[in-house]
Formats: C-alpha cells, structure tokens, sequence
C-alpha cells in the first residue's frame, strides 16, 4: 500500500508544525540584493547584500496562509497550530495580528529560522510544513523527518536530483512520510480527465499534447520575485511546470524516461525591453516608490495592497527582500518560453509548452489514444501571489473548462465540468480537507502525492535543464534511478 493512503490527520494528531515560508533569499551572485527606500535612492537600511544559500539563519522565510488558514479555521478540531518560523520579525507579528484579528487564536510560538531545531524541540509537532525556497526544501524537509515528524511540503517538492536523493534517503531511514501539494490534480476538470482515461473512454493513451500560457500579470510576476533566479527556483520549468508534468504522469499513469528541450528568455530581462525599443522600461531597479515607473504596465505598487505592504514592503528592514523588482532589469537567468518532448517508460510520448508573456492565461491538452482523442482546456483570471491570498486581476474575464471526447468513427462528445470556488479551479479545499480532516472524504483517484511521485514531476523539469545547457536529450535515470523497474506512476509512493 501506498503511505499516502492514510490521510495525516487521521491518527488523532492535534499539533500541526508550520515551517513557513517562503520566497525570500536572493542567490549569491544577484545583481542587487539590497533595500532601497521608498525614494529609491540609496539604502538606509543596512540589508543582507548576499543571502547565502548555506546559512539558514540569512533565507527569509514566509507563513504561507493557503496552509494557516485551514488549520487555524476549518480543521482546528483535528489540528493544532503550535508554530510558525519566519526569519522576519515583521512577518511574524503580521501573521500573528491577522490570525487574532480573524479567527480569535491567541499568539502562537513563533521563532526565527535559525532556531527552526529549537522549535521542533519545543513544539513537538507531528507534522510540519515546508514552504521555503524551493532550492532549501531538502534541508528542512531532512531536518523534519529526523525530528520525527511527518512533512508537507509545497511543490516542487525540491529543485535537483542530487538534493531529492537527500529527501529519498532521509525517509528510507526514519520510516516519516512526505507529501507533496500537487493541488491541480484535485480540480473537477482535472480529476474528470483522470477518470475518463482510466475508464477507457480513448483505448491505450499513445500521445500527450499540453501547451500552458501564463499572461503578462501572472507570468510577469515570477520575474519580480526570488523564482527569477535559476539558483533558487530551479526556473519554471522546476517551478511552475511540475503542476503540469505532475497531471501528465498521473492522467496517464506513466513514469517520464526521456526529456528533449528546449528554452529562452525571450521577452523579459533588460536585453529584451531595449531590443524592443522600451529601453525606458529598464531605467528603475524597482516599482514601488519610483516616480519614473507610473504608467509602466508591469509596475507592482507594494503600498497600493495591505497585505503586500504589511508582508513586503514593511518587513524589507529585516529581510532584505525586494518584492517588486522591476521583470525588465539585468541578472534575471530563467527561461520564460520553454518547450520539451518526454518519453514515458509506458512508450507516450508528450510535447509540452509553456510561454510566460501571453495575452491570456490557461491551457489546452489532448490526449490522445488507440479508440479516440480527449481535448480539455482551462481558461484562468489572472492572479498574483501575496502570502495571504491571491489578488485577482482582469475580474470580467472568462473563466471556465471545456472537455471534449471524439471517438474513432463516432461524433464528439461534450462533457459539461463544474468550475467551483475555491483556490486551483476549487481544488485547494479538497486537498486541504485530505491533509488536515480525521474524517476525509474517500478517495479513488490517487491523487494523494507522496515524495516519489513529486519526485516523477520535478526530475523532468531538471532534465529538461539539462537538456537545454547540453543541447542532448537526457535520461531520467542518468540523474536519479527512480524505481528503476516501476512503469506506472502509481507504483510509486
């Protein structure tokens, strides 16, 4: 049996550790690592310059609420909160107002990241959550799993073969459990493909098509932010694309083997903005506070919005983070068009894309087997990322699903598909119910993702890095040996 079969909160734990979060470090050779002050000249505040990925006690870390709120409302009958880390002072007493203020919870212990072993003494948690930079994911996740305690950790669930080698052997030994959040899996239309799939309705899968378009809010906003840096985040094609990689392997139940690809930034960064004739776009370091930046159309104002202000922009004197660093400016070092064919030990063969500057945002995927062909898309509202919750842009767009199944010799097929509330098309409160409910609901999909099967995911996005610096196509195994004589994903944990 698969570990992730027993949700974790069904033993009766009461005490959930939150090792929050998250993106806020800078990679050691960043351009620019200092706070500027509001009249963007030069810094008052004596920031970290270089925020060594090795120090603990210099990664910011940041309470990620998509985990908070649900233990600290919804789930605090079966759940505890009994601490929150955060290497900002100001963060954690922002996190710890909101909490008060909103769900009436007194303070909770809450500590700087170098006293995170301090704090698992003390707390004694039964789970904890990881929501670092996902280039650190391993080294909190090891440090969990040693204390004694169950993780869950945000995806990726890390960056590299070398570090998920680490997590592999960290739980081989002390017989803990991870999970990894691939929340996508448990939206209505995603779990509907699944089920189709599974059921037959298209024969044997042969080919996956899947082409994902972040627009110019969402997509820009990975480049204003620590992802921006290949060092921390492993680029989009660990970060963001191991969403989509993670729902190719589970619709069709296959294990990736070879990955081509190929990768450019091709419309952010300073290069770029001044090809294009918008050299103008690249005179200002960041957004908030410069004059010079009203009327750009990429200009995140930090002071417009309580929430980035309070998380951001007031906790800059102790974290040294910028979080509005202006898409156009040098130093950014990931791909923002990504594209990569990939081999499944099943003999499917998938070509994915992604671009990060589109008009529009959602995405479209075929399927296509021996009976027939599955078309699904998704189109998104535009959104950025706070810490607190997600603010919505372009409000009158379209949001929506279309399922479409066209069988050999037969007329198409419409499937009609809910789009409920909820964060991830309404797929993030069932997973939270799956992690932090005694009594979840039954679950047939396999949704539920351990660490192999996060691992199934991330591998092909650090393949496909390699492949794009070595210009080869590149062997899964060659990095890690991932259950080596496993070919569906559903063997693996």
């Amino acid at each position: 049996m698969r570990q992730l079969d027993v949700p974790f909160a069904q033993r009766g734990d009461k005490s959930i550790f939150i090792c929050p979060s998250h993106r806020n470090t800078y990679p050691q050779d960043a351009y620019r690592t200092y706070a500027l002050n509001l009249s963007g000249a030069e810094p008052t505040v004596d920031a970290p310059r270089l925020l060594s990925l090795t120090n603990p006690s210099q990664t910011a870390l940041l309470v990620e609420s998509r985990f908070i709120d649900p233990i600290a409302d919804t789930y605090r009958q079966s759940c505890e909160l009994v601490g929150l880390c955060d290497s900002s002072a100001t963060r954690r007493r922002w996190h710890q107002q909101r909490l008060c203020k909103e769900y009436g919870i007194d303070p909770i212990p809450d500590y700087g990241i170098e006293d995170f072993d301090r704090m698992l003494a003390e707390g004694q948690p039964d789970t904890v959550v990881v929501c670092v930079p996902d280039s650190l994911h391993h080294e909190y996740i090891v440090r969990s799993l040693e204390f004694g305690a169950d993780v869950i950790c945000e995806k990726p669930l890390t960056t590299d073969a070398d570090k998920f080698a680490v997590i592999e052997d960290a739980v081989r030994r002390t017989g803990k459990r991870v999970r990894t959040t691939f929340n996508y899996r448990w939206a209505p239309g995603a779990t509907q493909v699944r089920k189709l799939i599974a059921e037959g309705a298209i024969g044997t899968v042969k080919h996956v098509d899947f082409e994902y378009m972040l627009n110019t809010a969402h997509g820009a906003d990975y480049f204003r932010r620590w992802h921006s840096y290949k060092e921390l985040s492993g680029g989009l094609f660990v970060h963001k694309c191991t969403h989509h990689f993670d729902l190719i392997n589970w619709w069709i139940d296959a294990i990736p083997e070879t990955v081509f690809a190929m990768g450019a930034l091709a419309f952010y960064g300073k290069d770029n903005a001044v090809a294009r004739g918008q050299e103008a776009l690249t005179r200002y370091d960041r957004y908030t506070g410069v004059e010079a930046s009203e009327g750009d159309p990429f200009r995140m104002n930090l002071e417009g919005d309580p929430t980035l202000k309070g998380l951001y922009l007031e906790a800059e004197k102790d974290s040294g983070y910028i979080r509005d660093e202006n898409v156009f400016r040098e130093g950014i070092d990931i791909e923002d068009s990504l594209s990569a064919t990939i081999r499944y030990r099943s003999g499917v063969i998938a070509s994915y894309s992604l671009n990060a500057y589109c008009p529009a945002e959602g995405f479209r995927v075929a399927i296509t087997g021996d009976e027939g062909r599955l078309e699904y898309s998704e189109t998104h509202a535009a959104h950025i990322i706070t810490g607190d919750r997600d603010i919505k842009f372009e409000p009158t767009a379209s949001r929506g699903a279309s399922l479409k199944v066209h069988r050999l010799f037969e007329e198409p097929q419409v499937i009609p598909i809910n789009m409920p509330e909820g964060g991830h098309g309404g797929a993030d409160p069932l997973i939270q119910e799956q992690m932090f409910s005694e009594n979840p609901a039954p679950e047939s999909y396999g949704r539920n993702a351990g660490h192999q099967q996060g691992a199934a995911s991330l591998l092909v996005g650090a393949a496909g890095n390699r492949s794009i610096a070595t210009g080869q196509a590149i062997r899964i195994t060659d990095l890690y040996p991932l259950s080596p004589e496993s070919v569906q994903l559903s063997e693996l944990i």
